[in-house]
């Protein structure tokens, strides 16, 4: 068995009373305090995440652009200096190879942002179709990522940071070289928690530093340091997929419902979109959808969601809901039956018990 991986911030866990798990390969936090408790933190006040594991890639190189829109869903053209934007990319099946985002550094230089347990994958991927100018390279190592997510995050991190208003900072958009407290970092206001927030990227060797700052900044404001079990609870709430569950080499964006970030129409081709064009005219396959619980019972990722005795697909992500109290999940359905109301069984230990098809996100937060 391999040793697992660790952040720049694995020491300092066990201060914090950080309870760790193996997660894709790294050793990480599942929860500090407690799942429910980091939950209800990033909903009213803000909460701070070590997102260190996630994965950097850099593309330089004066076909940059041209290079991105073929590897790309989303049309990376309309990103301006100083903006992100979230997209995929596909096998030529239509399947993901992973969901990620994108930060548009210059007009020949970008940063891709990719999941933990895609780095070598998606490194591989975007090496193996490389033509003409164009240069990548795995900062992974070298960097790391602070994730502070809720209402109070940005009067806690206006704080530590001298040379900004983060106001100024809108919705995808980012600034670098931002002086943090004495530390130069990246900050983006992007979250992956339904909340209103900032991801921060710094020097691997900067982040235990920034970490403490931010908390002793926030400690007056309740901000409590949260692990990954609370980052699933809020995603899912907010309908955001996660990779291995929502998505997957066997899901396309379109069936996962991210179809937002697929620009079909975008001038240039793109790795497919053929079979993404096909799904399109003919109608996906399969939806994702929102389930909640009739009966008793937790619909946990796997299970299999049936209508009578057809097995019509399977759930991809449940829980009890801590902002709303009730047993919801998201599935992936053949599309017949992915409409709202729609009565399903959800098999749970061997015994189906009654669910519903219902809106999504489950969660979203009031707009000020």
């Amino acid at each position: 068995m391999s040793e697992l991986k660790r952040t720049p911030l694995f020491e300092v866990y066990k201060e914090y009373g950080g309870k760790t798990i193996d997660f894709g390969g790294w050793e990480l936090p599942v929860q500090f305090s407690s799942i429910k408790e980091e939950h209800e933190a990033v909903r009213t006040k803000a909460g701070l995440f070590d997102v260190s594991h996630m994965g950097e890639i850099e593309v330089k190189g004066t076909e940059s652009l041209a290079y991105l829109q073929k590897m790309m869903t989303n049309d990376i053209s309309k990103i301006k200096d100083g903006g992100a934007q979230y997209t995929a990319m596909c096998y030529e099946n239509g399947g993901t190879v992973d969901d990620l985002l994108v930060y548009k550094m210059a007009d020949d230089h970008y940063l891709l942002v990719v999941n933990a347990s895609n780095i070598e994958k998606d490194y591989k991927w975007l090496q193996d179709h490389v033509q003409g100018d164009v240069h990548l390279e795995n900062l992974s190592e070298n960097m790391a990522q602070l994730a502070l997510q809720g209402p109070l995050a940005e009067s806690v991190l206006q704080k530590l940071v001298n040379n900004v208003n983060l106001s100024d900072i809108g919705f995808f958009k980012f600034q670098n070289e931002i002086d943090l407290n004495g530390r130069k970092a990246l900050i983006s206001r992007t979250g992956y928690t339904g909340e209103d927030g900032f991801e921060i990227y710094c020097d691997a060797n900067d982040v235990v530093a920034i970490w403490s700052n931010i908390l002793e900044a926030g400690a007056a404001e309740g901000v409590l340091p949260c692990g990954l079990g609370s980052r699933d609870t809020l995603r899912f709430e907010a309908n955001l997929a996660l990779y291995g569950q929502e998505l997957s080499p066997d899901i396309s964006p379109l069936e996962a419902g991210i179809g937002f970030a697929v620009k079909l129409n975008k001038e240039s081709d793109f790795i497919g979109k053929s079979v993404l064009l096909q799904q399109i005219e003919n109608g996906v396959p399969r939806k994702l959808v929102g389930v909640e619980m009739i009966d008793r019972g937790i619909p946990r990722h796997g299970y299999p969601v049936y209508v009578g005795e057809e097995l019509i697909g399977e759930v991809t992500t449940g829980t009890q809901s801590p902002t709303l109290k009730r047993n919801i999940g998201m599935a992936l359905l053949k599309t017949d039956f992915a409409v709202l109301d729609q009565e399903v069984e959800v098999e749970i230990r061997n015994k189906r018990v009654k669910a519903k098809v219902v809106p999504t996100p489950f969660y979203k937060r009031e707009k000020k």
